[in-house]
């Protein structure tokens, strides 16, 4: 059976892709993923402000650095140089003690200087940079425009370092998502993952406080990246990888039908172990003789490019019909 893909100019074994979380943050569960069949993994994020030196912050949190600035030079080119040194060492022993495409990640939200950090992640082995870029509109002011205006400055100047290619993981929280993905395409980028999931805080009524609940994905939480997937498959050149709510062989199937070139999944390996992975792979490829489907390019986008699905992707509220039948 032949489930490989292309993800980002690369041929991937399969297309499960690990995304950037804690899982794959340390070398040896680099090691776990590979060894179950991970068809690429993006490693854990670098901040943006990891990358710089920001001495403001630190003036204004402890007013005892007003006196002492020469401290503030200490602790912000140590804790650069350190984090800097720790990600792309894991870069090059991730590539060293495996054979899969390794993603370098960079969550960030300014264009601002970091980007030329971004050739020393291809110096060291990266086969691709994802992006995770995440503005919050908390202000009444920065207009949608301004903030899709941001995503489009930040490819563009982190493309002007590196010849890898470049994928970018943003959230659904957009009016026009077709239209952004057409721009992000056009400055540069070379996928798209759909969708970045974000922190979800909740309330205990009974202690009345702000807690951390929803940390990991749902299984229904995949339908709302299953539409996007579908609505953009056939309209964009990029590569698109569906992320969210994938928590079996279902998910995976079910999004290649719809036309992703891979997708990524975390949250079923927390609750399930790193081994999962085999395991969903196993199923898929059960799927696929059941199906009598030989190779993955059989399936994909199957369902999308059938006007009758596209519309049903489109529809925005139910019909009356559906909800009494």
């Amino acid at each position: 059976m032949d489930l490989s893909t292309t993800y980002l100019g690369l041929k991937l074994k399969n297309p499960i892709i690990i995304s950037s979380s804690r899982l794959t943050g340390s070398l040896e569960n680099i090691k776990k993923c590979a060894k179950y069949g991970a068809g690429a993994i993006v490693l854990k994020s670098l901040f943006e402000e990891q990358l710089l030196a920001d001495p403001g912050k630190l003036l204004d949190q402890d007013e005892k650095y007003f006196w002492f600035p020469e401290a503030v030079d200490f602790i912000n080119d140590h804790s650069k140089e350190q984090g800097m040194k720790e990600y792309l060492d894991l870069i090059k022993s991730a590539k060293a003690e495996t054979e899969i495409p390794i993603f370098a990640s960079v969550n960030c939200n300014t264009p601002n200087e970091w980007p030329k950090f971004a050739a020393k992640l291809e110096d060291a082995g990266a086969d691709g940079i994802e992006l995770n870029i995440s503005i919050m509109p908390f202000d009444s002011v920065t207009s949608s425009q301004v903030i899709e205006d941001t995503y489009i400055d930040i490819v563009r100047e982190v493309k002007k370092f590196v010849e890898i290619p470049v994928a970018v993981k943003i959230s659904p929280m957009f009016t026009n998502i077709q239209s952004l993905v057409k721009r992000l395409e056009g400055a540069g980028a070379d996928a798209v993952v759909l969708f970045n999931r974000l922190y979800r805080p909740d309330i205990d009524i009974e202690n009345e406080k702000v807690i951390r609940k929803n940390i990991l994905s749902a299984p229904e939480e995949i339908t709302q990246p299953l539409r996007w997937v579908s609505l953009l498959s056939g309209s964009v050149s990029c590569d698109i990888a569906g992320n969210t709510g994938i928590h079996s062989a279902d998910g995976v199937i079910k999004h290649l039908l719809v036309g992703a070139d891979a997708v990524q999944i975390c949250s079923v390996l927390y609750k399930n172990g790193v081994d999962y992975i085999g395991t969903m792979l196993d199923e898929i490829d059960a799927w696929f003789q059941k199906k009598n489907y030989s190779e993955l390019s059989q399936i994909k986008g199957k369902l999308s490019r059938d006007d009758k699905n596209a519309a049903a992707f489109e529809r925005v509220q139910y019909m009356r019909k559906t909800l009494t039948d």
